[in-house]
């Protein structure tokens, strides 16, 4: 029983030490908004490392393909239908000119 037990608090802390790890990677970086047509279409960041970037807060007045932009955001790398990049959440995002 106490093996059991062990077990079971060894994977807790596996588990919660991913989440903690996903809370305080940030990416900060330039890149190309690009549209997407699979899954129903949608945008994702291309950035200038060639690392693609699934933002779950995109605003539309950035949802225009080809837009260059400066982007800074939490990296959640939570499971979606695209199927596509990394997934962040952005906390600032501005045109390029």
């Amino acid at each position: 029983m106490t093996r059991i037990l062990l077990a079971g608090v060894v994977v807790i802390g596996l588990v919660l030490g991913c989440f903690d790890r996903a809370e305080t990677d940030f990416v900060s970086d330039t890149g190309t908004v690009v549209f997407l047509s699979f899954e129903g279409g949608f945008y994702g960041i291309i950035d200038d490392h060639n690392r693609h970037w699934d933002p779950s807060n995109l605003p539309q007045q950035y949802q225009a393909d080809s837009l260059r932009v400066r982007f800074e955001g939490r990296i959640t790398d939570l499971p979606t239908f695209h199927m596509w990049g990394r997934t962040v959440e952005l906390e600032s995002i501005k045109r390029l000119n």
